[in-house]
Formats: structure tokens, C-alpha cells, sequence
């Protein structure tokens, strides 16, 4: 047993400990301790020790010691002394629990008191270690915690890249549009500053601000609201709430939109159609982070990451004198824009199938498949109510069992494509490509006979097919 009282046989069981942490697996350096003890035989034993596993091991002898290094360092393990002088370790603990720190515990303590034991379990320590104890019982003690830490931490990884991957999967498109948008959400979604997201109506501004809270760091909800759907009267009670007659009709309290999104974010879509007393109080709790709920004389903090969307510009709406010029500039931290689906088509066929699949599925419909002249058909379509506008194209389409072109052509005459042409975006690949598929199809699926209308061998037309069969396949 070590006895705290015997500094020499802390330093021979040190030399022992030393030659078996050479086979340790290098997993573990990235992980910290801080030792607790007013004894300098025990923490200094112990910093001896586990210094040679562990990446980071710090030693304080009191409990206002300690919360100075920890409020400079982070650390995934704090092994305390229950008994210190002035605050005690438990009372230290119960303190830094509240302040959020969620590190393991490891308490050491030389009175096997129940009373103790149980209050050190309700701080939520990891392990309760009597003195004088064996080094193989604190070193398993310590093993045990830091592999639920790195456990902990790799479910943690693996639940971000989950999350990433759903967060993006409605971000369909392969577009440089797109991309770059995919990348600047990657980017900008793990930190707090307030975004602007501007775009056309319909162009998929609420998917991207929620892609950006499912890769931030943030616990909370996603949280939409949409500014131009709320009376301007009622709006400061959505946001902010009231307490009980506050106003007529005000018969109980109740939060505010602010208040359900602690912790998240909350998306103001149209921020634009915000009334400007509305846009003078929603600056003043950008800057100061804490609301005042209607008819209330106190304030409450609220820890919400604000997302705004809107369709307009709001610069020219600043000149205009609808737009406050510094709560723009407050929301104009970071703004990117969504791509209207005219300057995307190259998406248009990921987008149908997209659409299709998970239309047919919700609506217990066969899925439809779109034929290269369907979609050169929408591709020729410029699309004003952008994404909103394709998907329920697709859903009529699955309903009608049909592609609706007439409607296509009566709102954009110009862009249609008669039997005989084709867009003059396509290339010369496209061209042969749809050609020779309307000759099969003519042909029946006949392949020696739509050879020989073509012109050419039969190989060369099962050459070309297994070559586009490949490219849809990839």
C-alpha cells in the first residue's frame, strides 16, 4: 500500500510505474490530468507517474489553485483530494459542474466516509479512491476513464461526420455554384457569428441554414421563422414573448421564439419584411445577447446563433430607408448567397431524380422516369420559382403520370424546343447522344436496324451505348 506519509516509497513505486509506460499506445498523449492534493508526496508521485502516459499533467495543491489552471487549459481528467484546504474538493467540483465542465473525476480521500462517498457520486465522479492505495488501482482507475474519453470523442467525430453527411444530403447539385456554397457552409457552420443568406425566392434558403446548425457546434434546436408570415404587432411577442397582460388577450406568459431556440439557432427567413422598431430591438439583442420579454422589466441572456434570409436588397433597401444601415452591417458578418436553379441547370437532372425518388416514396406512387427529352425539356425552362417550382413540377408529374410540358412552354415560349432542335447550351456529344436514342426507340430497341438508319456498324452503336451506360452508372 502507499502511504502518503512515506515520499520514499512513492519514489520507488515511480521508478516501477516508469519502465511499464514505455508500451503504452500512443492514443493516449493527446489526453490531460490535473491532480488535486495539498500533499506534495501524492500529487508529485502521481505527476511522475502519469506523466509519462499522458500528454498534459498538471499539479495544484488547493481548490483556487486549480480552477486557475483550469480556466487556462482544458483537462479530460481531474484527480481530487475531497479534503483541501479552504474549499473543499467536493464543494470545488459541485461549482465547476454548474459552470459546465463535463471532465471525468477521480476522488481520493483518506476517511471512508459513506456520507462523502455518496455527495461525490452526486457531483458525478467517475471513481472513489481510498488512502492509502496500490498505483495498479489509481493507474486502472485512470486507464478506465480515459479510454471512455477517447471513446467519447471518437463517437463524438463520428457523429459530426454523420451529421455532415445528412446536413448536405439535400444540398443536391454538382454545379461550381454549388460546390463553392457546400464549402463556405463547411467553413462558416462551426462558428458563431451571425450569417446572411441571400437568394431568390424558392432557391432552398432554409436548407441551407439549417445544413449550417447541423455542422455547427451548437446542442440546441433549429428553430425557422418567417418574418413576413407575423402581424408587425405580434411580432416582438413571437420573438421575445410576454408575461401575463402584457396586452389584451395576454392571459398567461409564454417565451418567445428566442427563448425555444437557447442553445441553437434560430433562422429569421424575409428579415427584410421586418417592421423597423422591430429591426432596432432585434439589434440590440445582436449586441448584447438578452431579451426582454413584452411587458417584463427584466432581461434574460439567451445564448442563440442567428441566421437571417432574405429575397430582397437589402442594400438598396437601406437607401430606400426600409432597412436599418447597422443592424445590415450587424447581419452582414457572413452572407452567401443561393445560386438561382437558371444558373444551375447542370443540376436539373440530379434534382428530378432526387425529387422523384423521394416523391414517389411519401406519396406511394411509382417512381417516374424522366427521359433525356424530358430533361432537355426542363433544362430549356428558366425555372423563376427555382426549387420550390421543379419540386412540385415533379409532383405533378408523378401524380399526372406525365411530363406537363404544355405548362412549360406557356410561361417560357422562348426557351421551348420543338421535335427537331435542341438547347444551345448542349454539345455536340449530347446531340449524337439524343439522336441516336430517338433512332432506337424509332427503331423499336431493334439495334441492327437502328444501325444501319444511322449509318453505321452494329459494334459501333454497342460500343456507344455500354459508354453512356457506364457514364449513368458512375
Amino acid at each position: 500500500m502507499i502511504s502518503p506519509s512515506d515520499p520514499a516509497a512513492l519514489s520507488d513505486q515511480s521508478s516501477t510505474y516508469a519502465t511499464e509506460s514505455e508500451s503504452t499506445p500512443s492514443g493516449r498523449q493527446a489526453l490531460s490530468i490535473l491532480i488535486v492534493d495539498d500533499e506534495p508526496g501524492i500529487s508529485d508521485f502521481l505527476h511522475r507517474a502519469l506523466g509519462k502516459e499522458y500528454g498534459l499533467v498538471e499539479t495544484a495543491t488547493s481548490a483556487e489553485e486549480a480552477e486557475q489552471l483550469r480556466s487556462r487549459c482544458h483537462f479530460d481528467l481531474l484527480i481530487v483530494d475531497i479534503c483541501l484546504p479552504g474549499n473543499s474538493g467536493v464543494d470545488w467540483l459541485k461549482s465547476v459542474r454548474e459552470q459546465g465542465c463535463q471532465s471525468d473525476i477521480i476522488f481520493m480521500t483518506a476517511f471512508a466516509d459513506m456520507d462523502k462517498a455518496i455527495e461525490a457520486l452526486r457531483v458525478g465522479a467517475s471513481d472513489f479512491i481510498l488512502k492509502p492505495f496500490r498505483l495498479e488501482q489509481m493507474t486502472a482507475a485512470v486507464k478506465r476513464c480515459m479510454e471512455r474519453r477517447q471513446l467519447a470523442r471518437e463517437n463524438f467525430i463520428l457523429k459530426r461526420q454523420v451529421d455532415a453527411m445528412y446536413a448536405m444530403e439535400g444540398m443536391v447539385g454538382n454545379s461550381p455554384s454549388m460546390k463553392q456554397l457546400c464549402q463556405l457552409i463547411s467553413r462558416v457552420a462551426p462558428t458563431p457569428s451571425v450569417v446572411l443568406i441571400e437568394g431568390e425566392s424558392g432557391t432552398g434558403k432554409e436548407l441551407v441554414a439549417n445544413a449550417i446548425h447541423q455542422l455547427s457546434r451548437r446542442g440546441g434546436p433549429f428553430v425557422p421563422v418567417n418574418c413576413s408570415a407575423i402581424a408587425p404587432e405580434l411580432i416582438e411577442s413571437e420573438l421575445f414573448g410576454h408575461i401575463k397582460g402584457a396586452f389584451t388577450g395576454a392571459h398567461q406568459a409564454r417565451e418567445g421564439l428566442f427563448s425555444f431556440a437557447d442553445g441553437g439557432t434560430l433562422f429569421l427567413d424575409e428579415i427584410g419584411e421586418m417592421p423597423l422598431l422591430m429591426q432596432a430591438k432585434l439589434l440590440r439583442v445582436l449586441e448584447e445577447r438578452r431579451i426582454r420579454p413584452v411587458g417584463s422589466e427584466r432581461e434574460i441572456s439567451v445564448n442563440v446563433r442567428v441566421v437571417a434570409a432574405t429575397n430582397r436588397n437589402l442594400e438598396e433597401e437601406v437607401k430606400a430607408g426600409n432597412f436599418r444601415e447597422d443592424l445590415f452591417y450587424r447581419l452582414n458578418v457572413l452572407r452567401m448567397r443561393v445560386p438561382p436553379l437558371r444558373e444551375r441547370k447542370e443540376d436539373i437532372t440530379l434534382l428530378v431524380n432526387h425529387f422523384s425518388r423521394a416523391l414517389s416514396s411519401q406519396l406511394g406512387l411509382s417512381d417516374l422516369p424522366f427521359s433525356h427529352e424530358d430533361i432537355a425539356e426542363l433544362s430549356a425552362y428558366d425555372w423563376p420559382g427555382n426549387i420550390r417550382e421543379l419540386k412540385n413540377m415533379v409532383e405533378r408529374c408523378l401524380l399526372l403520370g406525365h411530363l406537363p410540358s404544355e405548362e412549360l412552354c406557356r410561361g417560357n415560349d422562348d426557351n421551348c424546343i420543338d421535335d427537331c432542335g435542341y438547347p444551345d447550351s448542349w454539345t455536340l456529344d449530347q446531340v449524337e447522344k439524343d439522336h441516336i436514342l430517338k433512332v432506337l426507340d424509332v427503331a423499336g430497341g431493334n439495334k441492327t436496324q437502328a444501325a444501319k438508319n444511322l449509318g453505321f456498324a452494329r459494334k459501333t452503336l454497342d460500343r456507344k451505348l455500354q459508354a453512356w451506360s457506364e457514364e449513368d452508372a458512375s
